[in-house]
């Protein structure tokens, strides 16, 4: 955990390409006695002034900078990314939703820019419209009453997110990494700037971070946790070690021996597993749920890449992979999930698939340098995996022959060899806020005083490490599904740090939780969610220069009904 203050130091480091931005006037017009909206501005060539500074370049990053427009105020998005929309953009196209009734305001406008784009010709290029099938989650992808198209591709969930900067001249400034040793000055409580690795300065009133690491958060020296906690820290049931409790398909259901030669302790554990006790049910420990890649294929013969075999591939690292499809387990295509254009949203399914269990735990705290060698390992992980069902001769036949009718699809993410350019960061730190959600709310065990979103979607949790039963045969730990009886509400207080650790800070992505409340709240459409919320929190604050902490709930609330947030069951 880290709770301290940081100072930026003189030092500026020379990492990345300097990006060119025009100034842009700042109009003042009178009407009926409010200030029009401003633009943000450069104060010189390295330091960026404006009313509200959003860190990243996810979904969340994007409805907060769109409200924060629309409350006419300043804003300037600093996206260590080049590609914006986060998962929802890089390949999650099947959606989580839930409940699709509680996702309004920006959220439920993103879905309909979505429904815009496929009510045209156009956007049909490799499938007629007719032959799509219209399967979403729960409810048709399609909703013609509501005007909402729940399942994309990649490139037009990108392409709604950039309509949502361009119509709302939003500055985006890429590429800009935070430093996150010296770059974030904290005066009196409140941030005052951060510093990028480029040398770039930006001030502001507000702060929001909208990354999925949490990163502006640490270094702004506000208290966060990574990893369950113990059941018996918030009074919980889910949380903490699952030893023994077995989800859906993604563990073994057979016997299968984990060492390299069968039978034999002494020859060492096959790749993948975990050596080490997997804990007590119900303990805390500092592990995290798998990450990978949302692969977006396609089985279209002119829009099909075939599976490209990784540097340093080796097979032995699929041996257990193997020794699953000779016990005869036949799930490989379970979760090709159709989405437009014959393609997928293909996500991990079966006890061994395309999470890469137990090998992200240091990536929430990780330097850049080490993120980007874990998201590389997890890339030829993920890629050896696809490479060696097309291609191994211990695949059964029937498998690889599907396998072979599919690739990567050829027309997305065209700039990075049609491979997804945001890894699935399912959990990395979450903030300790002066409410925590934890499952208690989420059931409705408990009330949720001053709701700012909902969320409705199962509490999930991914496998979180794969280690060996005492009977010798392999098992998978921590993936885990508890269905919410309803909507719940997500609590204003679960945004913003305590107050004495940050007056000026909002929190949309990485709240205020327990690891399994978080397993529900992780929602690309809850994120989307938090996002306005926070942006309209930020900017209230700004206009009655007060603390986030501050802000009278029924003001804030008011403001949510009146911008189409719901929150609460109709």
């Amino acid at each position: 955990m880290v709770n301290k203050q940081r100072k930026f130091s003189a030092a500026i480091s020379t990492k990345t390409v300097i990006w060119l931005h025009k100034s842009i006037l700042v109009i003042s017009l009178a009407m009926l006695g409010l200030a029009a909206c401003q633009t943000s501005k450069p104060v010189d060539d390295h330091t960026h002034e404006a009313d509200i500074i959003i860190y990243g370049g996810t979904s969340a990053a994007v409805t907060a900078a769109v409200q924060a427009k629309r409350m006419n105020k300043s804003v300037i998005m600093v996206s260590p990314d080049a590609h914006l929309g986060g998962l929802s953009a890089g390949g999650l196209g099947y959606t989580d939703t839930g409940n699709k009734s509680v996702i309004g305001g920006l959220s439920r406008e993103f879905y309909q820019k979505l429904y815009d784009h496929y009510q045209t010709d156009e956007a049909w290029q490799w499938q007629e419209r007719s032959e799509y099938g219209n399967k979403g989650q729960g409810t048709p992808a399609i909703d013609g009453a509501l005007r909402t198209m729940w399942i994309f591709e990649p490139h037009a969930a990108e392409e709604a997110f950039e309509d949502f900067v361009k119509e709302h001249e939003i500055t985006v400034h890429r590429d800009e990494w935070l430093d996150r040793s010296d770059g974030v000055t904290v005066e009196d409580g409140r941030i005052v700037s951060i510093m990028t690795l480029s040398g770039k300065t930006y001030q502001g009133k507000m702060f929001v971070d909208a990354t999925y690491e949490g990163d502006l958060m640490a270094a702004a020296g506000v208290s966060y946790h990574v990893g369950r906690e113990a059941n018996s820290v918030y009074d919980e049931e889910w949380n903490g070690v699952q030893v023994g409790v077995l989800h859906h398909g993604h563990w073994f259901h057979e016997d299968i021996d984990p060492y390299k030669i069968p039978g034999d302790p002494a020859s060492g554990l096959l790749p993948k597993i975990s050596g080490e006790d997997p804990g007590k049910k119900g303990e805390g420990d500092d592990k995290i749920q798998a990450y990978c890649f949302r692969m977006c294929l396609s089985n279209h013969p002119d829009n099909r890449v075939p599976f490209p075999k990784p540097e340093n591939y080796d097979p032995y690292n699929y041996e257990l992979l193997a020794r699953v499809y000779e016990k005869g387990w036949d799930g490989t295509f379970r979760k090709f999930d159709p989405i437009p254009n014959r393609k997928t949203d293909t996500n991990n399914h079966g006890p061994f698939s395309t999470d890469n269990i137990g090998m992200n735990y240091d990536y929430p705290e990780a330097s850049y340098e080490r993120r980007r060698e874990i998201i590389e390992e997890h890339e030829n992980y993920q890629k050896g995996f696809m490479y060696f069902i097309a291609n191994d001769p211990r695949v059964p036949e029937d498998v690889q022959k599907e396998m072979n009718t599919w690739g990567l699809a050829k027309d997305e993410f065209v700039d990075n060899g049609n491979w997804p350019h945001q890894i699935y960061v399912r959990e990395a730190r979450r903030m300790i806020g002066p409410f925590v959600m934890t499952e208690n709310e989420v059931l409705a065990k408990k009330p949720v005083p001053q709701p700012v979103g909902m969320g409705s979607y199962t509490m999930d949790s991914h496998n979180i490490q794969r280690y060996v039963k005492p009977d010798g045969y392999v098992q998978n730990e921590g993936d885990i599904g508890v269905k919410v009886p309803r909507p719940y509400q997500i609590d204003y207080r679960s945004l913003i740090p305590k107050k004495a650790e940050c007056e000026n800070l909002v929190v949309p992505v990485c709240v205020s939780s327990s690891h399994i409340a978080f397993g529900s709240i992780r929602m690309e459409p809850v994120f989307m969610i938090l996002g306005q919320s926070a942006a309209t929190a930020a900017a209230m604050a700004i206009d009655q220069q007060i603390a986030v902490q501050d802000l009278a709930y029924s003001e804030l609330e008011k403001k949510l009904l009146t911008d189409g947030q719901v929150l609460q069951n109709k």
